[in-house]
């Protein structure tokens, strides 16, 4: 068995941690850093295949030493391409191919064939326009099989059978299964994934990091990633009455790292080094909201648009707090590109900060959303589909359709998914039939109510298991289960965008120069 002081950098062992039903477990986990504090060592640990913001501190009792993976000694500081990198090597070890996983096992992506009644003579007629989909709602309330047929389809829109799959296509089933993905045609060209994955990054291509983009890309760069960037920097924040524990690493200036509490006015996002300097700084600061225009007001919740040039201050402030809580977006100090809109909560003392997202002034690829956060204390209560709601409710107004920027972080997709699924779902069930005949709508007419990108809207449906292929027609099957579990999810669903609260007139930042 390896000794203690034998445990460095890039070692990788069992670690002993308590998980959400609060049993012990021992996942693997490599070390990223090693301190000495009045003789007692600590060991900075990432587990293995789970999220970095459950690295800690850990002490050398819940190191299981006897599993030790030593790494290799002619790699200590291994390059790319060239270019030095401070990452300790990993040791290289074999992995089984059907080896139990620790953490959550992720489905292996399978292709799925779509009901196809069609003559064979049909079946290889390539570019055939698409069917007309078509949707009715014919619940045999005595029969509890008994579906409810949606049937959509959009002669402007591949039919989702050649649709490529996405990333959030490919979701495991409640009972265990795999959610299936479906089958590109051949000779195609691939897609970009509707939902990215870290491979959307904008590494460039030899390995040397890229300067910032001027289109405003809040997308993470892994190609400088190191040990630094690695470890939370900040042990705590104290935001107004809320004290935060950070999940990931951001740059505030580095005599600032080894305080135990960070201090941030919750008006101005101004840092300051202790609670007297705090209480000096608010004895001046003057602000009781965020700065930039009010353009929604509606019970308590509030909405403020913020220039990223006009206010460059307050966005680089709203940048760094962000940054501690989303780790795949880089930060960016040149916030001209972008417009922040801060969602605010009021009281008699001020409006204190929710949460908020970014979105570039121009975007060429229909983002309407960089970053997105709601704060840790505000989670879990409908602020994070209220953000979301908010973002499409300005892509109405703009008269455009949009997405959020890839790759989201997983709770973010699970937002997402979420705020799509419902969004969607409530459309297809106030369909009404005209003349006795099923109601029909088309995946365009969709996208163009909800401002949902079409490819968005299609893997939403795929997602649910809705499209189904019937007598030469698309059709969207709605099962009771489907229809019940909406309507519990819309009962709890009590934060909602009244657009007639809104105040809102886009521009057309193509016109104005460097805005």
């Amino acid at each position: 068995m390896a000794e203690v002081g034998e445990v460095t950098e890039g070692c990788r062992l069992p670690v002993l941690r308590r998980n959400q039903d609060n049993e012990d477990e021992w996942p693997l986990a490599e070390i990223l850093s090693v301190k000495d504090i009045s003789g007692r060592k600590l060991f900075y640990v990432h587990y293995i295949d789970f999220n970095k913001r459950l690295d800690e501190w850990v002490t050398h009792d819940r190191l299981d030493l006897k599993k030790i993976q030593f790494p290799k000694k002619e790699a200590k500081t291994p390059t790319k391409n060239g270019l030095p990198g401070s990452r300790p090597s990993s040791p290289e070890r074999e992995v089984p191919a059907s080896a139990p996983a620790s953490g959550k096992t992720l489905p292996i992506p399978v292709q799925i064939t779509l009901r196809f009644n069609l003559p064979k003579e049909r079946e290889a007629v390539p570019g055939e326009p698409d069917q007309p989909l078509s949707s009715s709602s014919c619940v045999q309330p005595n029969h509890r099989t008994t579906k409810r047929k949606v049937e959509v389809v959009s002669p402007a829109t591949p039919v989702p059978a050649s649709t490529e799959t996405t990333q959030a296509s490919v979701f495991p089933q409640q009972n265990g299964s795999a959610r299936r993905a479906v089958a590109a045609q051949p000779g195609r060209k691939r897609k970009s994934n509707c939902l990215g994955t870290d491979e959307d990054s904008q590494d460039s291509s030899d390995g040397i990091p890229s300067a910032p983009r001027m289109t405003g890309s809040l997308v993470s760069d892994r190609s400088h990633d190191d040990i630094i960037t690695r470890m939370k920097n900040i042990e705590c924040i104290e935001l107004g009455r809320h004290r935060l524990k950070p999940w990931y690493f951001s740059p505030y200036p580095q005599e600032l790292t080894t305080l135990p509490v960070l201090y941030l006015c919750e008006f101005c996002l101004k840092y300051v080094k202790s609670l007297k300097c705090l209480q000096r700084h608010l004895t001046k600061c003057d602000l009781r909201h965020p700065p930039g225009n009010e353009i929604y007001r509606k019970g308590t919740i509030s909405f403020f648009e913020i220039d990223g040039r006009k206010n460059k201050s307050y966005s680089q402030n709203l940048c760094l707090l962000a940054k501690c809580f989303l780790d795949h977006k880089t930060l960016y100090y040149d916030t001209d590109p972008f417009l922040f809109y801060v969602m605010t909560e009021y009281d008699c003392k001020g409006f204190h900060i929710v949460g908020y997202f970014s979105k570039e002034k121009e975007s060429t690829e229909d983002y309407n959303v960089a970053c997105i956060l709601t704060l840790p204390p505000y989670q879990r209560r409908g602020y994070g589909k209220l953000l979301i709601e908010f973002s499409y409710e300005l892509s109405k107004v703009e008269g455009k359709t949009g997405t959020p920027e890839k790759p989201l972080s997983d709770l973010g997709l699970l937002s997402y998914r979420s705020y799509w699924s419902q969004t969607i779902l409530e459309i297809l069930m106030n369909l009404k039939s005209e003349n006795g005949e099923r109601p029909q709508i088309t995946i365009n007419e969709i996208s163009e109510i909800t401002s949902i990108k079409k490819e968005d809207v299609i893997s939403t449906l795929q997602y649910l298991n809705l499209i189904n292929y019937y007598k030469g027609q698309y059709i969207l099957t709605l099962s009771e289960d489907i229809v019940d579990g909406h309507e519990r999810a819309m009962l709890k669903r009590i934060l909602r965008i009244d657009s007639k609260c809104l105040h809102f007139t886009p521009k057309d930042w193509s016109k104005r120069g460097k805005w």
